[in-house]
């Protein structure tokens, strides 16, 4: 007599149930339980503080296999991720510093960023644990990162006042950011170069009674106007000015700021087809004028000798 046989319950079966799948982060958690569950979930809040939530399978790993808290955190030091994060600690070991604990690290870079922000940084200057690695690495005290930094700003605050306007008027630039420029001139310079260069040519504008526009700032410092040859320009510019508008306007046109730069700035700038760049037109104005004067003088000139022969 055959004995009794197992039930195998097939996949299509209601009773049958296949777990969920996994659709977000995975919560090692779930898998634990008793003091396994409790040893990882003390280590992965703990890293996850130092940013590095990632590791979170690794530990998983490491307490499945038994070892304790102390030997996990040892081994999750070896890990490229822990190696990134703390990166100012390699750089401290090549120096023959001693390395700090995570403690030390967060605490340095708190410190960092607290300076920073208290003195109007810009956002995406020295705010990540990126930015802080070489401070770290070459045993930068935060007190010395507040003595640089309130020279940086005493350095702003003895720049010319036009020239920071310019650069708030058309840049919204902070003291701040200007600060950013002298604290790291070569960190600085993607975030506020091109700003700078447009910048002292708009303060030349804007101390001869001018407009700063962005753009044309900006094209102007793209041809590499220095400022004092912006300086130059707009006293031209500023004594020629309302006698240019007089003119164009008698002879039934106009003369604008842009054109006045453009034609000390870009005098050989290609005309549009069927018209003219600012410094031919210029011309054609001061032309016209010197025939009109001419054409009068000469009229002038005939009357008189016409009365002279009558007489």
């Amino acid at each position: 007599m055959a004995g009794p046989t197992a039930k195998i319950t097939p996949v299509g079966d209601p009773i049958f149930k296949p777990p969920p799948p996994i659709t977000g982060p995975m919560d090692w958690s779930e898998l634990l339980k008793g003091p396994e569950r409790d040893a990882y979930l003390a280590l992965s809040r703990q890293f996850e503080k130092f940013g590095l939530g990632s590791l979170a399978g690794k530990i998983y790993e490491y307490v499945k296999q038994g070892y304790g808290a102390d030997v996990i955190s040892l081994l999750l030091q070896d890990t490229k991720e822990y190696k990134e994060r703390f990166a100012g600690n390699e750089l401290r070991k090549k120096a023959g510093l001693a390395v700090l604990n995570p403690g030390e690290y967060l605490a340095a870079e708190a410190s960092y960023r607290q300076i920073l922000e208290n003195s109007g940084m810009p956002k995406g200057f020295y705010d990540s644990p990126a930015d802080f690695v070489g401070w770290i690495g070459g045993d930068v005290s935060p007190t010395e990162i507040k003595t640089r930094v309130d020279l940086a700003m005493d350095a702003v605050n003895r720049t010319d006042p036009t020239y920071r306007g310019a650069l708030h008027q058309m840049y919204g630039v902070s003291e701040g950011e200007l600060a950013a420029y002298f604290l790291d001139r070569k960190r600085a310079e993607p975030i506020i170069k091109k700003q700078a260069a447009a910048a002292s040519i708009g303060a030349a504008a804007l101390r001869r009674g001018f407009a700063a526009n962005v753009l044309d700032m900006e094209s102007y410092a793209g041809l590499g106007i220095s400022a004092q040859e912006a300086e130059n320009a707009y006293a031209r510019i500023s004594d020629s000015f309302e006698g240019m508008m007089g003119l164009a306007n008698r002879y039934g046109t106009g003369w604008t700021q842009r054109e006045a730069e453009q034609e000390v700035f870009t005098p050989g700038a290609a005309k549009t087809i069927g018209s003219e760049n600012a410094f031919e037109k210029a011309k054609r104005l001061k032309s016209q004028e010197r025939a009109q004067f001419a054409g009068g003088r000469a009229a002038t000139s005939q009357g008189l000798n016409a009365g002279y022969r009558r007489t």
